[in-house]
């Protein structure tokens, strides 16, 4: 044991070089082990081993258990209840673990090969609904929208954007879905929006067979809870918009379900709550960390894997904690 231990020793000081290293005590409640140098009287303990959290002082498994709270769609004080940690600290975690998964969906999203892809519009809102803006406020205060698309076969998310339901959003979007894709042709259908026809044809130039599926919505012309139901969809209108895509896989039926595991996921997009997204940078942090968890650790109930394992992208289940490494 004693021989282990002495292995385990640094050899040379850290300052002077020189192989003249002896114990020198512990400290801490953890009793990390402190050393001296005979040479040159310098001090100095053992390196504490690389943290994915960086410079925070909460445990990585504490960390995991609060990423896992709120990716189950609890809200940031729920999460400090059930994890006794401050909802500083939460929200602190939340952009760390949104950067890491930012940078991990740009890496990996790439070269991808679909066959349907459909895309739609999620709204949320920022600090307070349109209505209530003020001029002097924040242009990312009011309604937001989350741009996502879907591919049909494997589920995975390749691309999302969260801004305003506007031209400069839409292109953006469609840019970001061109840069996650090969140059095979593919199916493309969306939903009514308008930006989207012009957009298609500038950014994919005719790569793609592109319909859209317009939704007439009628009145249920009562009051009471039937306000906060949808409106009953009377009449549904598919348009081509460019190439042959196949009538078969004409829909938005795949992505409008995952509108739903969104919104079940996320608490800040649960409607009528006080849970709703204060800051843009918190909200866009959120959806990074959704996607990214949605794409290489949820398995899929009819896949049996995740997305990303369905679309060849990795080999197995991943971890929250592999979120959090460093990319």
């Amino acid at each position: 044991m004693i021989s282990n231990v002495q292995d385990a020793m640094p050899t040379t000081c850290q300052k002077c070089q020189q192989p003249t290293v002896k114990k020198f005590g512990v400290y801490g409640k953890k009793r990390i082990q402190r050393y001296r140098c005979t040479s040159c009287s310098a001090t100095f303990s053992d390196p504490k081993p690389a943290s994915p959290l960086g410079t925070m002082r909460i445990s990585v498994e504490t960390a995991v258990h609060a990423l896992q709270c709120l990716l189950e769609g609890c809200s940031v004080r729920s999460t400090e209840r059930l994890c006794n940690i401050n909802r500083n600290t939460i929200l602190s975690l939340l952009l760390l673990a949104g950067k890491r998964c930012e940078r991990l969906m740009a890496e990996k999203m790439k070269n991808l090969k679909f066959k349907y892809v459909q895309c739609d519009e999620l709204w949320t809102f920022v600090a307070k609904k349109q209505k209530r803006v003020r001029k002097d406020d924040p242009a990312e205060f009011g309604d937001n929208w989350f741009f996502v698309a879907i591919d049909s076969e494997t589920k995975l998310v390749p691309c999302y954007i969260v801004g305003k339901r506007d031209r400069d959003t839409t292109v953006r979007f469609l840019k970001a879905l061109k840069a996650t894709a090969t140059d095979d042709r593919f199916q493309l259908t969306t939903d009514g929006f308008h930006f989207y026809e012009r957009g298609v044809e500038n950014v994919f130039a005719g790569q793609t067979d592109f319909a859209q599926l317009v939704k007439l919505y009628g009145d249920y012309g009562q009051f009471g809870n039937e306000r906060y139901s949808p409106g009953r969809i009377t009449e549904v209108i598919s348009k081509v918009r460019d190439g042959r895509p196949d009538p078969e896989h004409i829909s938005t039926s795949h992505i409008e379900r995952q509108n739903l595991t969104i919104r079940m996921s996320m608490r800040r997009l649960t409607r009528l709550t006080n849970a709703f997204s204060k800051k843009g940078l918190n909200l866009k942090a959120a959806a990074a960390l959704h996607f990214a968890y949605y794409n290489f650790c949820r398995v899929h109930q009819t896949l049996r894997v995740t997305p990303a394992m369905e679309h060849g992208i990795t080999d197995h289940i991943w971890t929250i904690r592999e979120l959090l490494e460093p990319k």
